[in-house]
């Protein structure tokens, strides 16, 4: 399979305007997503899709691949449909948000993987054992999965409600990690399907999928994301790189 790796790197941010190229142990952010995306060993290639040229010569100078996209793209899955119209060859892309600096190649593997034996399989993201701190924030998404590891559904809210306790114990609660994974013609097929409901009552962009009748398979791991949206959380992603030194 021609699997692509595609970082959506969006300029405007409102809480951290230009935050593609905030400094991060002395590289700008994307840098640091591109090179940790590069360790993954089942795409063929890593590319940045962005909206601004300082973004894209920012890439450019560290010799990482880059296309330049349309700035009226209202989420990174649109962005990501621009590239997959582009890149025709491309069996699988894979979505890796651009402000995840500490992104674990691992995982971007995982998701390849699970195209590998199953033919039917269009759309695949990952979830990780929530922290109780996190249970009643509205930030970090939730998801309950069927049996079969296939997502029932996402939300902002607590998901399962612990009323009572199963035999065996309480249920985990288990957090959405936004990366994903999609077979290229359904990518295409996705982006272009009208927002739903449910998907613009909590904003979360994959209930559209759900919604449409569409499944989504979902892995576990104990990767522990560590995104970048605000001056705060910069603050920490350069503390963990000084406390690490990666």
């Amino acid at each position: 399979m021609n699997i692509l790796c595609v970082i959506p790197a969006r300029y405007a941010s409102t809480r951290l305007p230009g935050k593609p190229l905030a400094m991060i142990a002395g590289k700008p952010m994307i840098r640091h997503v591109y090179e940790r995306a590069k360790q993954a060993k089942r795409p063929g290639a890593v590319l940045v899709a962005t909206d601004h040229s300082l973004v894209y010569d920012a890439v450019k100078a560290f010799g990482g691949q880059v296309m330049m996209t349309s700035p009226g793209h209202p989420t990174g899955t649109d962005r990501l449909a621009e590239v997959a119209a582009q890149y025709a060859d491309a069996d699988i892309m894979i979505n890796v948000q651009g402000d995840e600096p500490l992104i674990a190649p691992e995982v971007i593997d995982l998701l390849a993987g699970a195209f590998d034996d199953d033919p039917e399989l269009t759309m695949a993201t990952l979830m990780t054992e929530m922290d109780e701190s996190e249970y009643n924030l509205p930030s970090a998404v939730k998801v309950v999965t069927n049996l079969n590891g296939y997502a029932l559904y996402f939300s902002r809210s607590l998901l399962p409600y612990p009323r009572t306790k199963p035999p065996g114990g309480p249920l985990p609660v288990y957090k959405h990690i936004g990366i994903y994974a999609y077979r290229r013609d359904f990518l295409l097929k996705y982006a272009a399907l009208a927002p739903t409901p449910l998907e613009l009552t909590e904003s979360l962009e994959q209930l559209r999928a759900l919604e449409h009748g569409y499944k989504i398979k979902v892995l576990k791991t104990d990767f522990k994301a560590i995104g970048v949206d605000t001056p705060e959380d910069l603050e920490k992603v350069n503390a963990y790189f000084q406390k690490n030194k990666k």
